[in-house]
């Protein structure tokens, strides 16, 4: 099962990030004034929220920096991970932001304030048009990068939440439905949160050295049994070194006439692993029959239960 991911120059992608972050930038701070002056906490939202997606954007920008540098003695297995990081970080800010919004909305639809529609609805259509563009900018990056995924729905919703904003001024142009706005600064906030709480797991499953979701872990330990010369396998791990790198490491037991064609076993097991699991990178230690360990547990480095040995 190849995992397919998208390829992008990377001078280029910085440079849409970075206009990404000036646009951000620029936004949020006629915002946070417009919204002071027409009393919209709904425009103040949008505004926190743009603010939130600038910071994302600085950390990722950074990020996609830091991980292309080469692994060192201090950091052996590279930098890669270090946008996994980034992910958890911007999706992290989205919750505070999130919890922080439903409260100030609460608290204003006690008590709703005057608010000046037109200039909700103008800021919010200008918001709308840079959170429409930053969207672009990252779409085609984000289907590679748990790191620019991120990004890519922070402003998605901001987009979202430009259009609410724009629907919440015009009725209180038309109706004086003051009540609309924290209703709507709510009606984002919770809908920050899902986004926010579904794609969190991502990025801690990998720094949490979690198998990709995409290979199926039983699927692989059957393929490498299935080998010619292998008598089983045990001590497995699966995890993403990054993203889209996926790792075995295992201990394969052999049969005697298998150990003295080592070469050739280790080169069959490499290959499908490859093939039929996209996994490039691994780590065999082999093991003759005789010497195999009784009760080695299959995942893990544990020996306290016993693992099937049937193909």
């Amino acid at each position: 099962m190849p995992h397919d991911h998208s390829h992008m120059d990377p001078e280029s992608g910085d440079k849409r990030v970075a206009i990404a972050i000036w646009a951000n930038a620029l936004l949020t701070i006629v915002q946070v004034v417009g919204g002071m002056l027409s009393g919209s906490l709904a425009l103040v939202a949008d505004a926190l929220h743009n603010f939130s997606d600038m910071a994302a954007l600085i950390i990722a920008f950074g990020a996609r920096k830091i991980a292309r540098r080469p692994a060192d003695k201090s950091m052996t297995f590279g930098y890669g991970r270090v946008e996994i990081v980034a992910a958890l970080i911007n999706y992290t800010t989205l919750i505070l932001v999130g919890f922080y919004l439903i409260y100030e909305g609460g608290m204003r639809m006690i008590d709703p304030p005057e608010v000046a529609g037109w200039t909700v609805v103008i800021l919010g259509g200008v918001a709308l048009a840079v959170d429409a563009l930053t969207a672009m900018l990252t779409y085609s990056m984000q289907k590679g990068s748990m790191n620019i995924r991120a990004l890519f729905l922070h402003n998605l919703s901001d987009a979202l939440a430009s259009v609410a904003v724009i629907l919440g001024g015009t009725l209180i142009i038309l109706y004086d439905m003051r009540w609309v706005d924290p209703a709507i600064t709510i009606g984002i906030a919770l809908y920050i949160l899902y986004l926010a709480f579904t794609e969190i797991g991502n990025p801690i499953r990998t720094l949490m050295l979690g198998n990709r979701p995409d290979i199926d872990a039983d699927a692989v330990v059957a393929a490498v049994r299935n080998i010619d010369g292998v008598v089983d396998i045990h001590h497995v791990h699966l995890w993403q070194m990054e993203e889209n790198a996926a790792a075995f490491d295992t201990h394969v037991v052999v049969d005697e006439s298998a150990w003295r064609r080592i070469e050739e076993v280790k080169r069959a097991i490499r290959r499908v692993l490859e093939e039929k699991f996209d996994i490039a990178h691994s780590t065999l230690e082999f093991e003759p029959e005789k010497q195999c360990k009784p009760n080695a547990s299959l995942y893990g480095h544990g020996a306290n239960h016993k693992h099937d040995t049937t193909d």
